[in-house]
């Protein structure tokens, strides 16, 4: 019963099941890799033609890596929307050491340039925030306009300090990249205002399916991050229009 269990939520993924919905409105997006400085590579989907000024839009995080930088808004039909994966998210790679968001910021940058955009409008969530701050802040001159949501780009030292003491957990990676049923359904019950119990079948599925690929280069991404370091929120206001 067990093996027939295991296999049957192997083959039977839910998550998989509703990861595939989003790729019948990708499929009318244009998908293509590109090599930005000979050691990373940025896949991205956007339109087959650029008419319009285009925002960017990435959603991967560490807690959030189900989105793989890959959910696209619903499209204005006033904007050209581009979705790249962030290094380490999707299908984006690097050999670079580099594991800080301003190196992810300029990853990105370098693609838009390579591919001839360069005026802008950023939208991100979670650690795609912090990214999107890193490049409205580093290239006023290119992002129009920024949106950051659901992103701790103020986040203090100590709110980390606070966050591991009403977990009751002992290392932030564990919070933020859960490997077991338990570590995943404390990081729901603290994000959601409605908890629904989720068996551990279904949260061993997240886990398979959103938190494994790339763990180790998630584990140093979260590691790497520039912001949050000190006890004083040390960001600069943003001149963009927000």
């Amino acid at each position: 019963m067990d093996i027939w269990l295991n296999m049957t939520v192997s083959c039977l993924s839910f998550v998989s099941i509703y990861g595939s919905f989003p790729a019948l409105s990708r499929s009318r997006r244009l998908s293509q890799t590109v090599d930005i400085d000979g050691d990373t590579t940025i896949h991205l989907r956007g339109p087959s033609a650029t008419s319009k000024p285009p925002p960017v839009r990435f959603t991967a995080g560490p807690h959030d890596v189900g989105n793989g930088g890959r959910k696209s808004p619903s499209s204005p039909r006033e904007f050209d929307v581009y979705v790249p994966d962030l290094v380490f998210f999707g299908d984006s790679f690097t050999n670079s050491p580099d594991r800080s968001e301003i190196f992810q910021a300029a990853s990105i940058a370098k693609l838009l340039e390579k591919i001839g955009i360069h005026r802008y409008s950023v939208v991100g969530t979670s650690y795609g925030g912090s990214v999107a701050y890193r490049m409205a802040e580093m290239w006023p001159d290119r992002v129009e306009k920024v949106v950051i949501a659901s992103s701790g780009v103020n986040l203090r030292r100590r709110d980390n300090s606070e966050l591991l003491k009403r977990a009751k957990m002992e290392k932030i990676e564990d919070f933020m990249l859960p490997s077991t049923a338990a570590q995943l359904r404390t990081l729901i019950g603290l994000s959601v205002f409605r908890r629904t119990y989720m068996p551990d079948f279904f949260l061993k599925d997240f886990i398979n399916k959103l938190y494994c690929e790339n763990r180790k280069e998630k584990l140093e991404l979260l590691k790497g991050l520039t912001l949050g370091q000190d006890d004083n929120a040390t960001i600069s206001p943003l001149t963009q229009e927000n």
